[in-house]
């Protein structure tokens, strides 16, 4: 089994080197690797690697992230979000690959408080959100196999992070306001890695299991009700926080404007996701207290 992984040096992809492992070979790639680099800049470049590695999967976990520079720059996020995972579909299709591809919350418009379904209706409010939905219909228009994974507010121990950004200020500053009209639930990027590897382990057996899942850790919170969760957990294991524990103050999404509009209901229903495969999703605070105890080493 040979397995083809396009951003390998991502929050995402750095978990997935670990978690495809047990499957087989996987060629890990990204825009800078070298001898050969996977470049979303220009997708028509992807067929020609696709065709020399050949593999049974490939598993991008590349993308235009950057939720606010998108909106200045759409050319270049539609060609990393959408043109390239339809090359990669495309190419799929025709070796009779699987694909998996990571999709987000941003496919919708954040309205009202229930959790979303995977066919609940769309409506992207960003450049970022827009281009990762025409990614979606790109990889189901091509007819291969695949896999789609929705997610939101992901998060690793590599690389600068929610947590750190809290601690780093915490550490710093006597106050802090954070916003608390955002609800969503932090996921891990390791929980998303082994979540694909079981999934994919599982649709290779179960061709029928093909198709879009919402996949975020159980539960929901604020960023502010994240930030107090963090901070409290460093004042109880002895991390110097200069921030008092009633210094931490809620503010709604319009006190920090930003060139991309964010969802402000982000919560996605996993009943699907749970009930195809036989999981039991751990609740978010897990995740994030692993996270912390990586970096403080307590």
């Amino acid at each position: 089994m040979k397995l083809l992984l396009l951003g390998k040096n991502g929050q995402v992809g750095w978990e997935l080197q670990r978690a495809l492992a047990p499957l087989g070979e996987v060629v890990g790639l990204d825009f800078d690797s070298l001898p050969v680099a996977a470049d979303f800049s220009r997708p028509e470049s992807l067929r020609a690697l696709v065709r020399e590695v050949r593999p049974d999967i490939i598993v991008n976990a590349a993308a235009h992230t950057a939720v606010d520079k998108a909106e200045s720059e759409p050319d270049l996020a539609r060609a990393l979000n959408a043109s390239a995972p339809g090359v990669l579909a495309e190419e799929a299709a025709a070796g009779g690959a699987w694909l998996l591809h990571y999709s987000t919350d941003y496919i919708f418009d954040g309205s009202g408080r229930q959790p979303r379904s995977e066919d609940a209706p769309t409506g992207p409010l960003s450049v970022y959100g827009r281009t990762k939905l025409e990614g979606e219909q790109a990889i189901r228009a091509s007819g291969c196999k695949h896999l789609i994974l929705r997610t939101s507010w992901v998060y690793g121990a590599r690389g600068g992070n929610f947590a750190k950004t809290m601690l780093k200020l915490a550490a710093e500053r006597d106050k802090l306001s954070v916003i608390d009209d955002q609800i969503g639930a932090p996921t891990g990027a390791d929980l998303l890695a082994d979540l694909s590897a079981h999934m994919l382990r599982a649709a290779l057996q179960a061709p029928a299991l093909a198709g879009t899942y919402h996949a975020v850790a159980a539960g929901e919170t604020s960023w502010h009700g994240y930030a107090r969760y963090v901070i409290e957990w460093a004042r109880g294991h002895g991390v110097p926080i200069k921030v008092a524990p009633d210094a931490v103050l809620p503010v709604p999404t319009t006190a920090y404007p930003t060139p991309a509009k964010r969802p402000l209901n982000s919560r996605l229903s996993t009943d699907k996701l749970r009930s195809a495969f036989g999981l039991v999703l751990p609740a978010w605070q897990s995740g994030v207290e692993r996270l912390l105890t990586e970096i403080h080493g307590r």
